[in-house]
């Protein structure tokens, strides 16, 4: 009688930061639910901790066939209520390969499932470490496609003399906005403004220039397969151009749609987790019933989501553009970013028109129907919150991803108006009455969003491009696992 084959066993090891551990995590639990497959969730003890504090130990608890551990990150202990400094977080991943090493060698139920473990990471380190001792892995790119192929030119943007920038007057003289790179694979129209915020310097040696290059080519390598959290028809073009770059490619996003989707659906529980049991900071839901009283389409939903930091100045005018502008508005300011005051003749004026809260549960206040803007970052996966629930955006664009991901929401999909990455209260105003307003821009704007609301809607039904490259993954990547010897 032959040996009945194993159940595939995916240790999911995300970058230790909110927006990679919330789709990982969705992920995780898609194939588990849906698909029956054990998980191993690795977390940081930094963030471990931040989850205990956040949600208490059932955030923790998992279930038959879904467990949770947790490494040292080689970083100083920090407020267990904030997110870690990112530059030093991404030069320190290198310290995490001893233990992820240790963890799948040692660990005496990883060692029991070891012939048909996958590893599924974005971290780097951790690939290349699971290629040396053997592990297959998959790589979960939770940013935007569109950031991934920017990051892909930049040894082309050193070769064309555009990297490093000449000097630190290039940074302020509008040369980054005039200056057009209309060569990049299925990302037509693009300043250099528009590249990852890691280009702006002046250091032909910087390390995280080095680590993103490195980065992109351990993706043309290491893994079997790259799964990227977005849906084929939202970045079309460029996903042409990567397939002929990369390993197989999966698209599998809105997760939080498909999670939706998934609820009742194969041999599972009836309800797939969407409680949000990864959100590092503690919750106000009740914003949600300061939202209940508001008209529909009434409200500037304001958040720069789990790592920005605005400088005081900025909070200033960031509030007088509230003010000014006539719309109701629910800011969230982060429990570690409650050092600005917010200047009492403001609160005078917003006053019963506006809340302030320190964290809120983002999908449900997006799908609100008082909600018609949300005044962001940029972060990938607020964006795709955002276009799941069909609001347009305000776009503030800070660091890293985000100023490509502002240029796809504005240039390529057209739901947005960039604000600027360093606006004055009149710019905030102004393109509040824009996207908020009863105008032919933003009626265009509400047109281009509630289009794109049906795309992801049917992108992640039964059928619908992720669905079926959900599929795809399962049977193409982790199934074969079972057969192996």
């Amino acid at each position: 009688m032959a040996t009945p084959a194993k159940k595939p066993h995916l240790v999911f090891f995300p970058f230790p930061a909110q927006g990679h551990v919330t789709p990982a995590f969705h992920l995780a639990s898609l194939l588990h639910h849906l698909h029956g497959f054990d998980v191993t969730f690795v977390h940081t003890e930094h963030n471990r901790r931040r989850l205990l504090r956040a949600r208490g130990a059932d955030a923790l608890a998992g279930s038959p066939g879904f467990r949770f551990v947790a490494v040292p990150d080689g970083l100083p202990a920090s407020d267990e209520d904030a997110a870690q400094d990112m530059t030093a977080l991404l030069l320190s991943l290198p310290t995490l390969v001893p233990h992820f090493k240790e963890l799948v060698l040692s660990d005496e139920l990883l060692a029991s499932t070891a012939s048909c473990c996958l590893l599924v990471s974005d971290v780097v380190p951790v690939q290349r470490a699971a290629k040396e001792i053997g592990l297959p892995c998959a790589s979960f790119w939770t940013s935007s496609a569109s950031f991934f192929m920017a990051c892909h030119q930049f040894p082309q943007l050193a070769a064309k003399g555009l990297l490093p920038l000449k000097d630190a007057e290039q940074l302020r003289n509008g040369y980054l906005e005039s200056t057009v790179v209309d060569w990049v694979p299925g990302m037509p129209k693009m300043r250099l403004k528009d590249f990852p915020s890691f280009i702006r310097t002046t250091d032909p040696d910087d390390a995280i220039i080095a680590l993103t290059v490195s980065t992109v080519e351990c993706h043309r390598t290491v893994p079997s397969a790259v799964i990227f959290h977005t849906f084929d028809e939202l970045e079309s073009q460029v996903l042409r151009e990567m397939s002929a770059i990369l390993p197989p490619i999966y698209t599998i996003g809105p997760l939080p749609l498909l999670l939706r989707q998934a609820a009742g659906a194969g041999d599972g529980p009836a309800a797939v987790d969407m409680s949000g049991s990864t959100s590092l900071s503690k919750e106000n839901r009740a914003c949600l019933d300061w939202l209940d009283g508001k008209r529909a389409n009434s409200v500037v939903f304001v958040s720069f989501g789990s790592i920005v930091k605005l400088t005081n100045e900025q909070v200033v005018e960031l509030a007088w553009g509230l003010a000014n502008s006539g719309c109701g508005f629910l800011w969230v300011i982060r429990s570690d970013q409650q050092r600005p005051v917010l200047p009492p003749e403001f609160l005078a004026a917003t006053e019963g028109r506006g809340c302030v809260t320190s964290w809120c549960p983002q999908p449900g206040v997006l799908r609100h129907a008082a909600v018609g803007a949300f005044l962001t970052h940029c972060g990938w996966n607020l964006m795709l919150e955002s276009v799941s629930a069909g609001v347009p955006l305000l776009c503030w664009p800070g660091a890293a991803d985000q100023q490509t991901n502002c240029w796809l929401a504005c240039t390529g999909l057209r739901i947005g108006v960039e604000i600027g990455e360093d606006p004055r209260r009149e710019d905030v105003e102004l393109a509040i009455r824009q996207v908020m307003g009863g105008d032919d821009r933003g009626e265009e704007l509400r047109t281009s969003a509630t289009e794109w609301k049906e795309k992801a809607a049917l992108a992640t039904k039964p059928g619908g491009s992720s669905w079926v490259n959900l599929e795809r993954l399962v049977n193409e990547v982790l199934t074969p696992l079972m057969h192996k010897p």
